[in-house]
């Protein structure tokens, strides 16, 4: 008879292998490179509180090699990948904000989440401080998102950071995945 404590375990354990597959279903990551950016996530969620949670200190860290860093970017960039607005980066949150930078990902996505980084004061539209006047083609002072696309259109550089070719090979990333991982070989599909 399994007591109390190996049920907790066991649902725990099953509802995390659901979370990957669910994350991999809804992301442009396999079930694997999911298991390997949970590798990275719990790397990260304890660097300085050990609590399974990205907290912006972590996150800055993790950019910066310093907590205590202040930059606008990089706490607009933790705004945008903290979904829930809770102050914190849970682990979907971060597959799924990573996900818009793999080189598969949609155009549009990429062109929204630029946009959401840019919008520092997070009104819907890029206020006339935070950008390129040039991109306000109706002149209210203000770039909104169908303006912002146009711009991109004229000017992919704009988005050009919004790809990292080495999110395609995630698992190459953290050898010891290979090692740990609860996908088969067999249910592997190569030629993505």
């Amino acid at each position: 008879m399994h007591s109390l404590k190996d049920c907790f375990c066991l649902k725990k354990t099953r509802h995390l292998l659901e979370t990957h597959d669910t994350l991999a279903s809804e992301t442009c990551f396999s079930e694997n490179d999911v298991e390997a950016l949970y590798i990275l996530y719990k790397r990260l969620s304890s660097s300085i509180i050990d609590d399974g949670l990205i907290h912006k200190e972590e996150f800055l860290q993790a950019l910066f090699s310093c907590s205590h860093r202040q930059n606008l970017f990089a706490d607009r960039l933790f705004d945008v990948f903290d979904l829930k607005r809770n102050g914190i980066i849970e682990f979907g949150e971060f597959v799924r904000s990573l996900s818009i930078f793999h080189p598969k990902a949609p155009q549009q996505d990429k062109i929204t989440f630029a946009f959401k980084v840019y919008d520092l004061k997070n009104t819907g539209y890029i206020e006339r401080d935070e950008t390129i006047e040039e991109a306000d083609l109706n002149g209210d002072g203000r770039i909104d998102p169908k303006e912002w696309k146009e711009l991109v259109t004229r000017y992919p550089s704009l988005i050009k950071n919004m790809t990292l070719p080495y999110l395609e090979e995630v698992t190459v990333l953290f050898p010891c995945f290979v090692m740990t991982s609860k996908v088969r070989d067999s249910q592997l599909v190569y030629g993505n």
